[in-house]
């Protein structure tokens, strides 16, 4: 999901800046609110585990395509097994297509156990306005410029804001591990907050990730839990009127960036110089410590070398809670 919000104010600055483009977004259907609303954007919805299942999905999906529309290239910005396929079928049509460089030597360099070469890599958003000035399309990338304004917020969310508090967003999961900070700090640290009297809204998937997070919330005053209660996208609308959003290095940090809503991030194993950093968000308020071991991946997939987690481990309450209060 991260990747696909990631592209999302690269698309916009590229329409914005070019009347006569059009750009039809192809990608797994969950993620079709992310580009609603954006002019000149269509949305073809792939199912990925259904009828797009495979090479023969693949040929499903470009034989839809061609049926719908009539592309003048196409832009592959995710460079996966699929997404390589359906630009193979497309290159032999003799249609212009342009590939994502990801920068895997670099990003090697920098997550290497010995030798490392830490320095800031190319922001991934500026990876995919390379792919479209290839193709032709004179993008500059603004990130002064929000993208999304505040949404309308769903019915059931309303009282969630009707008081004078701020509302904070905390989303303490990560899709791997070494990128998360301790849930039982970070459940400290809500309930640090909600004492300071700030309202907090837990944003998790369905299934365990949202009992757990109903248990906190069960348990501490002031806080509410979303998760498995609102559509996608409700959710983003909800997160579009948070005053501050708590996230790891995953995808809450670039939803919340889509409405210039401002991240305290938190970042263990992996870090900001691979590129991965939220839109328009300011580096002052990345939460992490210095390790001659960090970063130690770029996914945050990896085993910890040392064994302890100290990245995260070694980050206090303390230290999360003066950077909030700067913000």
């Amino acid at each position: 999901m991260g990747d696909v919000a990631m592209a999302v104010p690269v698309i916009k600055n590229a329409l914005d800046q070019s009347p006569h483009l059009q750009i039809t977004v192809v990608s797994n259907a969950f993620f079709e609110p992310l580009f609603s609303g954006v002019s000149r954007c269509h949305f073809h919805p792939a199912y990925l585990k259904e009828k797009h299942k495979g090479a023969a999905g693949m040929l499903r999906l470009f034989k839809e395509l061609r049926k719908q529309y009539s592309f003048d290239a196409v832009a592959d910005l995710h460079n996966v097994l699929r997404s390589t396929l359906l630009r193979l079928i497309y290159s032999i049509t003799g249609t212009a297509i342009a590939t994502v460089d990801k920068g895997r030597k670099e990003k090697k360099a920098l997550t290497r156990k010995e030798n490392k070469i830490v320095t800031p890599l190319t922001p991934m958003h500026e990876r995919y306005a390379q792919v479209l000035r290839r193709l032709g399309v004179d993008v500059l990338l603004d990130s002064n410029q929000p993208i999304f304004a505040k949404q309308m917020l769903p019915a059931e969310a309303l009282p969630f804001f009707s008081g004078a508090k701020k509302i904070i967003g905390a989303a303490p999961f990560a899709q791997h591990l070494p990128k998360m900070y301790p849930l039982s700090k970070m459940k400290m640290l809500l309930a640090q907050l909600t004492a300071e009297g700030h309202s907090i809204l837990l944003f998790g998937a369905p299934g365990a990730e949202a009992a757990m997070l109903q248990q906190w919330a069960d348990e501490i005053p002031s806080v509410i839990n979303t998760a498995g209660r609102f559509s996608f996208a409700e959710e983003l609308a909800i997160i579009s009127n948070l005053h501050l959003m708590i996230s790891m290095d995953s995808a809450n940090m670039h939803l919340a960036s889509l409405y210039n809503v401002p991240v305290v991030s938190i970042w263990g194993a992996t870090h900001p110089y691979a590129g991965f950093y939220g839109w328009g968000q300011q580096q002052k308020n990345i939460v992490d410590i210095q390790l001659d071991c960090r970063p130690c991946s770029v996914f945050g997939n990896k085993p910890c070398w040392r064994g302890d987690h100290a990245c995260m481990e070694n980050i206090s309450t303390e230290i999360i809670l003066r950077k909030i209060a700067e913000v």
